[in-house]
């Protein structure tokens, strides 16, 4: 079973394009570690509809609303938390910021490039944005009429167009295991 070792928390920020696969894996995650680690997810489209209720989907707002999130993690990070983000963030100047954040308060950050490509994010379109956006009911959609600036030098980057939500939870886990963050996990993908 994994075990978080020394006590350290962290944020694991999986930043990608709607429906890349981002929420699924953070909760994947979760399930390997939560017996023995505190863990929490803080899920985009959750804090929207709570702590960032106010805002909307304008450039200032989308940065607005990843600081806000990314103060969040690195408070819980700071206390011990592994904290899973699975939020766009789709600019890279606001990430940055949350990379600064954790870094003035001694937290670790770690980012994960969800990086399935737009089609297959097309193609699986699981809240049927992607239908709205290319029909012109849902304009601003990142990727699609907003930009989505790709990390230039993530922690991992994980496709999710070939491979099982295990195998990418275990990809992410294997980096945490690396920093020392978790003990190693044994996960089998799916047969």
């Amino acid at each position: 079973m994994p075990a978080r070792t020394a006590g350290r928390g962290a944020t694991v920020w999986l930043t990608g394009l709607p429906g890349s696969g981002k929420s699924t894996i953070a909760r994947a995650i979760a399930a390997l570690v939560a017996q023995d680690v505190d863990v929490e997810i803080l899920d985009g489209d959750e804090l929207r509809a709570t702590l960032s209720s106010d805002l909307g989907f304008s450039a200032a707002d989308r940065d607005t609303h990843v600081r806000r999130v990314g103060f969040v993690a690195e408070l819980l990070a700071r206390h011990g938390t592994l904290v899973l983000v699975p939020v766009i963030a789709p600019y890279e100047g606001a990430r940055q910021q949350v990379r600064r954040h954790h870094d003035d308060h001694g937290s670790t950050y770690v980012q994960v490039h969800v990086s399935t490509p737009l089609s297959e994010c097309v193609r699986r379109d699981p809240k049927g944005l992607y239908d709205k956006a290319l029909h012109g009911q849902l304009p601003g959609l990142t990727g699609v009429d907003d930009r989505y600036d790709e990390p230039p030098d993530p922690d991992i980057r994980v496709d999710t167009t070939d491979i099982d939500v295990e195998t990418a939870a275990g990809q992410v886990c294997q980096v945490l295991a690396d920093l020392e963050l978790l003990q190693p996990v044994a996960v089998r993908p799916r047969q």
